[in-house]
């Protein structure tokens, strides 16, 4: 075989091997999400999470070193998809800023109707249960609750240059209010199925707000 040929396959597709370990260990961190936004890590399974994944026992071991490997690559892993969903509203500029935080809300209630309520999220289920979990997740939880704040500052402290918001307003502080009391609410909604927690704090976090 010639060096140019040999190159060439190099470059082309990855061996199927390879893609099938990338397909499979993303089904199971896909089917380990829908387990614990519904149960939470300590009553979640690995059977019933191999088994949603349709990966067998004997293999799961073969994509993480131990469950809290696993735990720990989905905190990462939902941290960032849920960024992805407050970037598309909060980055909205078409949007007044007040109104994209209004519809990051609606959206996320909504998503939790598609579920019936069944399912929560995953960072306040994990926070619920720190006190038996591997103390690594505290840190990763933390880190991505303070992320998300921030992207959720960054939007408040636009409205106070839009003339939305009070200028004196502590835009990191009204962050930090919004998600504390929204995984409140997000628990109670999946507490009772149904909407209204999640309204009665969006109503009163907004109403609250100091206004120019």
């Amino acid at each position: 075989m010639e060096a140019s040929e040999q190159i060439r396959r190099r470059r082309g597709r990855p061996p199927k091997q390879r893609e099938d370990h990338a397909e499979t260990r993303d089904l199971l961190l896909r089917a380990g999400l829908e387990v614990l936004t519904e149960k939470g890590f300590s009553a979640a399974g690995l059977d019933e999470m191999l088994g949603r994944a349709g990966v067998p026992k004997g293999s799961f071991y073969h994509y993480f070193d131990s469950k809290e490997a696993f735990g720990l690559e989905l905190i990462r892993h939902y941290g960032l998809f849920f960024a992805r969903k407050l970037d598309r509203h909060l980055c909205d500029r078409t949007r007044p800023c007040l109104e994209r935080l209004r519809s990051f809300v609606a959206d996320a209630g909504e998503g939790m109707a598609r579920h019936g309520f069944r399912r929560g999220c995953l960072i306040g289920n994990l926070g619920q249960e720190m006190g038996t979990l591997p103390e690594s997740f505290r840190d990763r939880l933390r880190e991505t609750l303070e992320d998300w704040q921030a992207r959720f500052g960054a939007c408040l402290i636009e409205a106070q240059h839009a003339g939305e918001l009070a200028p004196d307003a502590d835009a990191a502080r009204l962050a930090a209010f919004f998600w504390i009391g929204w995984e409140g609410a997000v628990l109670r909604a999946k507490l009772e199925r149904c909407a209204q927690p999640l309204d009665i704090f969006a109503d009163g976090f907004f109403a609250s707000l100091p206004s120019r």
